[in-house]
């Protein structure tokens, strides 16, 4: 009788449920080949990097191919990392190979070495202080002189920011060298930060309490830290972690945009006595490599980011926060569908570390968690310091003239804030320069060609000043006809206001003062939102933008925010809009008077009696909560049930009907309510017909043992070769 080859369980980024079996690479024994570690495998007519999760042994008759080369010396997942990962396949019901290819960084997924992050200093050479004195003033120079006093790189980030551009230019003249220091790099560097205390801080009685609490946890303890914004929420987290590092903890701090993580560096690095890793979309695939193993290492004691950096490994973790909670970042909408704070909270409880999560406006699941005792709420009342609440006005526009949807009401009230020295935002969530470009003689508009909503055409939106045509559901992009395609009329005409149509506005109106447009498009560089900020300083000026501009930054000049175009999502089928809406209102209207200038906020609307707008402004977005939740309940939405979202798409409507019929006729016998299949509200997006069924149970045990049955029947269904389709756990968006 044969004896049975021992085989390796690699789990591999292809969207099958399954592991593969592969034999050792030639001259390796299995055994020797851990749990955790990267190999790179031969599957099909390629060689894919894959991650070995098992040991077992060859069935009987089944050839299996050899693995091609074991990429690292141990392993890479392991432990508590690798564990949660399992957890996270299971509750989202996806392949745990694409879940672990989603944890590691691009280049680790595509089988690279893992990077060099020995701390390296540079120093100038004898050469360099030879040539010192007599260099031209400018950015060369002043490095210069900062290298010829200390050495280490974490440093150079706040001392010289852009620091890496003339040290190319310094090396290629042979002018300074790199060494790895004996001491540890940084350690002796004048530039240091503050450490553990800041002498300009004082705790108010709230703050104090929400310390000592976070301080006292030993082991999991969620937290959430509710507190208005400007309440010193930053501080709190600044003051746990610098307790976290004292018992010689990792930290991990979640922010939601990509924009907020140089504010958020530069604070911690100012106050903490280590270095702070950034772990983001922003930086190149080395650098997010560099971050992940500095982690893995324990090197990086504390790190920010954002979605992604949930998956860092914390060998030595003490402290996780998630910031802005209530976020919609946090959720990824494509390929791995998970939250990044959901799963944070799972990490936290296998870690054993307190979490605490922030936010002026928290997600009704998280209030209706702490409401319930799952969490210890932690209340932040009152502004930090002299800073008042703003005072927030309801501006009724029904047939006031508008320029660029700007009321003479709110165009008055800029010019006298500026008059004063302030600052102002004008917020419109519309990027772009107009929602719609209309022919005014046949009144013909410009359609995306593969899009639609409700069986409407979805307008394109008008950018580049009139020149550019753009689709924000696909990104189909054409330049705009010179003139009408249907009656050759020359009178198109832009319609409504998009962020680039109020800042030309703007600037011919205030031309005295800087304006400057904050969204998607004038922000795609790196650091480009940090820029535009220290452009601006503390001068004068108005900054135009959209919901980027509501997170977290902390603009203490700013003294009047006019909020734009609110209506629409007064009335969305949605039924998460109304929380939506109350966020985004409460964190924009956050930003004014933060310090010790007094804000004030105009909503500008056609429906000023609208119930949520009557109830934010009178009793604040708790009020709002606390009435949403009643509403969530007797609907039984969430958090009061359970969702999954199931959607199918294809070339032509009727497969993806066909493939969701099926999947609800194996529901049957499981007591989950299945609505639909029904086309989705956007049932025709980037050329493909789209259909959804939404799965909905009061206890999350009922939902997982009917997705459990459901999901082998999917991948087993001759229909799903007909479509594309996904499932998403815990949906936000039915969209």
């Amino acid at each position: 009788m044969p004896i049975p080859l021992p085989v390796l369980r690699v789990a591999l980024p292809v969207p099958l449920p399954r592991l593969f079996g592969y034999l050792p690479p030639p001259g390796a024994e299995a055994g020797a080949v851990a749990v955790g570690q990267r190999l790179r495998v031969p599957f099909g007519q390629r060689e894919v990097c894959g991650v070995v999760v098992g040991h077992g042994e060859a069935e009987p008759g089944v050839e299996l191919r050899a693995a091609l080369e074991i990429l690292d010396d141990g392993p890479l997942l392991h432990g508590e990392l690798l564990a949660s990962l399992r957890w996270l396949a299971g509750y989202l019901h996806a392949p745990l190979g694409e879940v672990l290819a989603t944890a590691l960084p691009a280049s680790l997924r595509r089988g690279e070495p893992l990077p060099d992050i020995a701390r390296h200093g540079w120093v100038l050479n004898e050469a360099g202080r030879t040539a010192l004195p007599a260099m031209r003033a400018g950015k060369p120079k002043a490095l210069a002189a900062l290298l010829a006093e200390a050495r280490g790189e974490d440093w150079l980030d706040d001392a010289s920011p852009g620091w890496r551009t003339p040290l190319r230019g310094l090396r290629e003249r042979g002018l300074v060298e790199r060494v790895v220091p004996e001491e540890k790099v940084g350690s002796e560097s004048p530039f240091r930060g503050k450490g553990d205390s800041d002498p300009t801080f004082s705790p108010n009685a709230e703050q104090q309490l929400a310390i000592d609490a976070i301080r006292a946890a030993d082991g999991f303890a969620p937290f959430l830290l509710d507190g208005v914004t400007g309440s010193g929420k930053t501080e709190v987290y600044l003051q746990a972690i610098a307790d976290c590092l004292a018992r010689g903890k990792q930290a991990l701090v979640l922010v939601p945009e990509i924009g907020l993580t140089p504010q958020a560096l530069a604070r911690f690095r100012a106050r903490l006595g280590v270095p702070v890793h950034a772990l983001h979309s922003g930086l190149n695939d080395g650098e997010r490599a560099a971050a992940w193993w500095a982690a893995a290492s324990g090197q990086a004691r504390v790190v920010v980011g954002t979605r992604s950096a949930i998956f860092v490994p914390l060998p030595e973790a003490g402290l996780v926060v998630v910031d802005e909670e209530h976020d919609g970042s946090y959720k990824q909408f494509d390929g791995i569908r998970y939250h990044a704070r959901d799963f944070a909270i799972v990490r936290a409880r296998a870690l054993g570390v307190p979490i605490v999560l922030g936010s002026a406006t928290p997600s009704l699941e998280t209030l209706h968690n702490a409401q319930a005792g799952r969490y210890a709420h932690l209340r932040l009342r009152q502004r930090a310091g002299a800073a008042q609440p703003p005072r927030v006005r309801v501006l009724d526009v029904r047939k006031r003239p508008l320029q660029a949807g700007l009321s003479e009401d709110a165009l008055g009230a800029i010019r006298s804030a500026l008059d004063a020295g302030g600052q102002v935002l004008v917020f419109r969530n519309r990027r772009g320069y107009a929602p719609v470009l209309l022919c005014h003689d046949c009144g013909w508009s410009a359609h995306c060609p593969r899009c639609s909503t409700e069986d409407k055409p979805t307008p394109m939106t008008v950018h580049a000043h009139g020149k550019r045509l753009q689709c924000h559901h696909c990104g189909y992009r054409k330049p705009s006809p010179p003139a009408c395609p249907d009656c050759a009329s020359l009178a198109l005409q832009p319609q409504g206001n998009g962020t680039e149509r109020i800042e030309e506005e703007l600037g011919a109106r205030f031309s005295d003062v800087p304006v400057l447009r904050i969204d998607r498009g004038s922000t795609g560089h790196r650091d480009a939102l940090q820029k535009h900020f220290d452009a601006l300083g503390a001068r004068p000026g108005v900054l135009i933008g959209t919901q980027m501009l509501a997170k977290g930054h902390d603009l203490p000049n700013l003294t009047l925010v006019v909020v734009v175009g609110i209506d629409e999502g007064l009335f969305s089928a949605d039924f998460r809009s109304g929380e939506k809406l109350a966020q985004l209102l409460v964190q924009v209207a956050g930003r004014a008077g933060r310090a010790d200038k007094p804000g004030e906020v105009l909503l500008q609307t056609h429906h000023p009696e609208h119930p949520l707008l009557q109830t934010l402004v009178g009793g604040g977005y708790h009020a709002f909560a606390e009435a949403e939740l009643a509403m969530r309940e007797l609907a039984g939405f969430p958090p009061f049930a359970h969702l999954a979202l199931l959607r199918a798409e294809a070339k032509h409507a009727d497969p993806p009907l066909r493939f969701l019929h099926e999947a609800k006729e194996a529901l049957r016998e499981f007591p989950v309510d299945a609505s639909g299949p029904l086309p989705a509200p956007m049932p025709r997006r980037a050329g493909y017909q789209r259909a959804q069924l939404i799965l909905s149970a009061p206890q999350r045990r009922d939902l997982h043992a009917a997705l459990d049955a459901l999901v082998p029947t999917l991948y087993a269904s001759p229909e799903a070769r007909r479509v594309r389709w996904s499932l998403d756990v815990d949906p936000v968006d039915l969209y």
